[in-house]
């Protein structure tokens, strides 16, 4: 069975309930919602995520969705980088590639900002292209990036891969279910599975 299966009327029902929309019960935890699929399901996480997208929208909700893979071209673009990788790409070595891409892309001084600004002004926001800015920029890091006072509002991150947390708070991210883990490090991210958000008691 696929992974996101009946993922859509499932999110359009947590989604648009008042207590998730104001956050309640979220205390001082950056309001971040990890949900994850299979990388086997791309194409229709990304058919399930414009329908919940648009679903929200008649909701009269502010919705903003944002392709990690998206922001990285415009950050690239916006520095010159873009048309030259485009021209030039298959003459360039992997390792200047994936440094110009790392350089270009550093989470906390460009893509962070970038994506604060990508998300202003929203009710709830919808994150995808985890998959597709690996290996040279990955999850973790991005989430270490963000601070509590940046986020405003629940952000909904896609993540095709697993999310588990140790008994003593360690946060780890696992993309593509590989065997090695990321682990986050930053204290005050403790992000919540939506995997496990229980629709009946919530």
């Amino acid at each position: 069975m696929s992974s996101v299966s009946g993922l859509d009327k499932r999110l359009q029902e947590i989604l648009t309930r008042p207590e998730f929309l104001e956050m309640r019960g979220v205390a001082k935890e950056v309001p971040i919602f990890i949900q994850t699929y299979s990388s086997a399901d791309d194409d229709q996480l990304r058919l399930v995520v414009r329908g919940v997208e648009q679903h929200l929208r008649k909701q009269g909700l502010r919705v903003k969705h944002v392709d990690l893979f998206e922001l990285v071209l415009q950050l690239l673009e916006a520095k010159g980088y873009l048309d030259v990788l485009l021209q030039e790409e298959a003459t360039w070595s992997k390792s200047d590639l994936f440094d110009t891409l790392q350089n270009v892309a550093e989470p906390t001084s460009a893509l962070v900002p970038k994506l604060m600004e990508a998300l202003d002004d929203a009710q709830i926001s919808l994150i995808t292209g985890s998959g597709r800015i690996y290996p040279f920029l990955r999850t973790h890091t991005i989430l270490e990036a963000l601070q509590p006072a940046m986020v405003r509002h629940p952000v909904v991150i896609f993540f095709p891969g697993e999310y588990s947390q140790d008994a003593d708070g360690g946060s780890y991210l696992r993309l593509f279910g590989t065997s090695t883990a990321s682990k986050i490090e930053n204290p005050h991210y403790r992000a919540t599975n939506l995997d496990y958000f229980d629709i009946k008691s919530s």
